[in-house]
């Protein structure tokens, strides 16, 4: 009889349901659900419907007891940032704003003025990016005070779900890190910064680390879905769980978790808050394991999504990659400026980018393509050179896991542009990783070490060498 581990994983465009176990000692999975998700306009903002999330969570749930797979235990990952306010009564105060509405431009001039870059960036480790949480609350303070003032919680996206289905309040480690309102020195809530910013600190839940057993469904849950299980906290942001997942034993790999954003990194056991690594633009997101994920957000695979749409033909991603591979153009984007972050139209932000530049303008769909998976892989070989910088060391090869493992020529683009080996797969790394957490505290596994170590076994991962390599 096996034992089933379900990890629900929520990304920007859609989530799923994906059921997890060990057979003949590698892990095994199944989709078990999948459902839509995107940020919506409302009054002009752009926002989530976590009501809606919520109840697929259940959909999929209820999936698992018409298949007779009950879990033993459940966690769900989402993106990172965005947050609920709840008020007295429970009900979310506002509305959940998403990481790309535009409120926050400004905050950063708004929070240097109450503490200079350097020193936040000494205090937190935090790479300064205006989706983070820190700007989003300083946006809320400034322009929609009532909310703060009549919150009684703060609980990131995933923590509200977790709430929802054990009636326990508390905010996930790897989450709570990209707030970029913790101490990397005591991994919980910095509330002296918290309260040099006006934010009232009554609202912030106690941290708590993966693996954490949140409790059982509460009895009107297991009513509604048919069934109990344990909630065990996972890396509840994605791409600590998609980390989690590298097949490897190494401790120090380098790795890119690819997907609509490209997570760039390695990982230490003490986090650099130098102004060295703070000119570079280098984050150190809290791991499993108290590991700091020591990385790069690029804006990765989102730049491609968002020209696919406007295309006025619908092509697969595979035969993107296909013409995108036989272009001859040269042109570069900088992948990281914020005109690629929310533009009405992609396709015109890249050719204003290479109008402006100087540079060929790319004119058809494949052209474009090219530009964009060029541009990524320019991004990635710079990002690697600063990472060895600030670590002093060489990384021989690149992991790539996630959903953009699958995009063979942007695979093979990344080995071009870093001259190092990438090893692409597992494709599942964010529901990997998650259910990896539940099944080490299931007792599956010892460590994190043993179990990447059967993630090497269990999913295919293919080899790309770098053309001097070859």
């Amino acid at each position: 009889m096996n034992t089933y581990y379900l990890a629900v994983d929520i990304g920007a465009s859609s989530g799923r349901h994906i059921l997890g176990w060990m057979e003949d000692g590698k892990i095994r999975l199944e989709e078990i659900y999948r459902f839509p998700n995107g940020m919506k306009k409302e009054d002009g903002h752009l926002v989530w419907d976590v009501e809606e999330l919520f109840r697929h969570i259940l959909e999929g749930m209820k999936r698992c007891r018409e298949a007779g797979k009950i879990p033993a235990s459940m966690g769900i990952d989402t993106w990172a940032v965005d947050y609920v306010l709840l008020d007295r009564e429970e009900r979310i105060l506002g509305r959940t704003y998403g990481y790309r509405d535009n409120r926050t431009q400004g905050m950063d001039e708004a929070v240097s003025r109450i503490l200079p870059p350097e020193e936040l960036y000494a205090r937190t480790g935090i790479q300064k990016l205006l989706i983070n949480t820190i700007y989003q609350l300083s946006a809320s303070r400034l322009q929609e005070p009532e909310l703060l003032e009549g919150a009684e919680s703060l609980l990131m996206i995933p923590d509200y779900f977790h709430y929802l289905l054990t009636g326990q309040k508390c905010t996930e480690y790897t989450n709570a890190t990209t707030t970029q309102l913790v101490s990397p020195v005591t991994n919980d809530w910095d509330y002296e910064l918290i309260r040099m910013l006006g934010l009232p600190e009554q609202i912030f839940q106690p941290v708590r680390m993966p693996g954490t057993i949140l409790g059982n469904l509460t009895e009107n849950i297991r009513e509604a879905v048919g069934f109990d299980c344990q909630v065990v906290l996972p890396a509840t942001h994605d791409t600590g769980s998609a980390v989690a997942a590298i097949p490897t034993r190494e401790d120090d790999a380098l790795y890119i978790s690819s997907g609509t954003w490209s997570l760039m990194g390695t990982e230490l056991p003490a986090a650099d808050c130098s102004e060295e690594s703070r000119v570079l633009n280098l984050t150190n997101e809290g791991g499993v394991d108290f590991r700091f994920r020591y990385l790069k957000n690029i804006m990765g695979l989102w730049m491609i999504q968002s020209v696919r749409k406007e295309f006025q033909e619908e092509y697969s991603f595979a035969r993107i990659c296909e013409m995108a591979a036989k272009q001859d153009i040269s042109s570069i984007v900088d992948c990281n400026d914020d005109l690629f972050l929310a533009p009405e139209s992609m396709i015109g932000a890249v050719k204003e980018y290479c109008r402006v530049s100087g540079q060929q303008v790319p004119e058809t769909p494949w052209e474009i393509a090219a530009v964009i998976y060029n541009s990524l892989g320019k991004c990635y070989g710079d990002t690697i050179r600063q990472i060895e910088q600030r670590t002093g060391k060489h990384y021989e090869a690149i992991y790539v896991v996630g959903g953009g493992s699958n995009a063979e020529y942007l695979n093979e683009i990344t080995a071009k542009y870093t001259g190092r080996t990438v090893f692409a797969g597992p494709s599942e790394a964010t529901a990997v990783g998650n259910l990896l957490v539940q099944m080490i505290r299931g007792g599956l596994f010892k460590d994190l070490k043993e179990g990447r170590e059967c993630v090497g076994r269990s999913f295919p991962i293919r080899r790309y060498d770098a053309p001097e390599n070859k």
